[in-house]
């Protein structure tokens, strides 16, 4: 019961830019480069936000040079700062709170992004001991949402985030080992924790249960590879080839990280990783 509830949640952790005052078009620093076209101070609008809150090249964002705009993913940071935390005042109708606002952005964003991990792994099959402890975590984290503005920018993240790590690595052993074992019948995958295969050929490998948290994937060759039951936390997968490479079940893998690569419609995602659009369109 409660993992079909852990799923609706994990599902349902989508931005909604309607319902958010541009925070991430104005309370990030961004640095010229090839995900973006200029250099914007943190705290302050991109030229491109417009008075409505929505950015006058949307639909041209990656032609533009703004790549790393299609990319990012508050997970619905964005509206629970905007709509709960400060009810509904924007920083331009309420300058007075927008250096606030853009300070506690980070944080939620950071509260959501630990809720994502928590939730998804509490829809896998394990140990009641695991679950009790991924539920309390969960219930825990959702509440510190709810806290107002100055007493989230008062949370040491380093604290939160520690037992939220110990719990994703034990979950993430467990379904490894239970994928393995009884599943793919195969030895688990090796670990490559923070691995460098920048720019590396795995076209068509069989990574089923590998361990690459943290793992440098950058322009990999990933094209056709089996990557069911990887664990895939942190790892940077920017122009990562992933056509038609399976990743169903993989572990922990987000939204930004498939927005980053490059992928097409054979590449298999879990069900709550939607296909980027510019991969259709090949832009």
């Amino acid at each position: 019961m409660y993992s079909e509830t852990a799923k609706n949640i994990r599902e349902n952790l989508r931005a909604d830019c309607s319902k958010c005052f541009g925070l991430c078009c104005t309370a990030l620093n961004i640095v010229a480069s090839s995900d973006f076209a200029i250099n914007k101070p943190a705290e302050t609008p991109c030229p491109n936000l417009q008075q409505d809150f929505r950015c006058k090249i949307h639909k041209n964002l990656r032609v533009q040079g703004f790549k790393g705009c299609t990319v990012f993913d508050c997970l619905g940071a964005g509206q629970k700062v905007s709509q709960h935390t400060f009810k509904g005042q924007s920083w331009r109708e309420h300058p007075e709170v927008s250096k606030k606002m853009f300070s506690v952005f980070p944080v939620m964003e950071q509260l959501y992004e630990m809720i994502a991990f928590v939730a998804e792994a509490l829809t896998y099959k394990i140990s009641n001991s695991l679950r009790v402890k991924l539920s309390e975590q969960l219930d825990q984290l959702q509440g510190l949402t709810n806290l107002d503005a100055d007493q989230l920018l008062a949370l040491d993240m380093i604290s939160c985030r520690q037992p939220v790590n110990a719990l994703l690595l034990e979950t993430s052993e467990y379904i490894r080992n239970e994928l393995s074992a009884n599943v793919f019948k195969i030895k688990k995958g090796k670990q490559y924790r923070g691995v460098d295969w920048v720019g590396k050929n795995l076209k068509g490998k069989d990574l089923r249960t590998t361990d690459l948290r943290g793992a440098y994937l950058i322009a990999a060759d990933l094209h056709n590879a089996d990557l069911r039951g990887v664990d895939l936390i942190g790892a940077d997968l920017r122009d990562a080839n992933v056509r038609g490479a399976n990743l169903s079940t993989s572990m922990f893998l987000t939204q930004m990280q498939i927005n980053s690569a490059k992928g097409n419609s054979e590449t298999k995602l879990p069900t709550y990783i939607q296909p980027p659009t510019h991969w259709l369109s090949g832009k």
